[in-house]
């Protein structure tokens, strides 16, 4: 997990076949959250951002982008954010160059190598890890209430 302070590493992934999202551009808006995630489709997965969805005006409210992170296909990601109606991007990092930049890969994830790790990063305006969470179990998730308040 990246320390709070270091410098969070540059990414552009897409949120959809041909279409881009830049960390840059969502920092030039506002700090960034960004939640890695080991699958679209996982109850847990699920649950996390419809959470995150369900309580969008309070999410809404701290002028901050969100996004997710997982290794799946541009196209799973975009469908996926269709079917859920998320309100926030999803981004496939399927060549797993940004999960392995936050140190966010478990080493392995029910016999499958490279996946996402459940992580939670806040980046401020200035390009700094303002908050990190991580876990080895992918059953827990973030505290969203510690997330929004590191946002105040």
């Amino acid at each position: 997990m990246l320390a709070t302070g270091t410098p969070a590493p540059d990414f552009t992934l897409p949120n959809g076949p041909g279409t881009e999202v830049a960390l840059a551009d969502l920092l030039s808006k506002g700090p960034v959250v960004v939640f890695f995630y080991p699958h679209a489709y996982s109850s847990v997965c699920t649950e996390e951002f419809c959470g995150v969805r369900d309580d969008w005006s309070a999410w809404s409210e701290l002028n901050a982008s969100v996004v997710g992170i997982s290794v799946n296909t541009p196209f799973v990601v975009a469908q996926w954010k269709q079917e859920i109606g998320l309100p926030f991007e999803l981004l496939s990092d399927f060549n797993k160059d940004t999960s392995a930049a936050y140190d966010a890969i478990y080493d392995e994830f029910f016999g499958l190598k490279g996946v996402a790790k459940r992580s939670a990063y806040i980046i401020g305006t200035d390009g700094t890890i303002a908050y990190a969470w991580q876990t080895e179990d992918a059953g827990v998730q973030p505290d969203m209430d510690a997330i929004k308040a590191a946002l105040t």
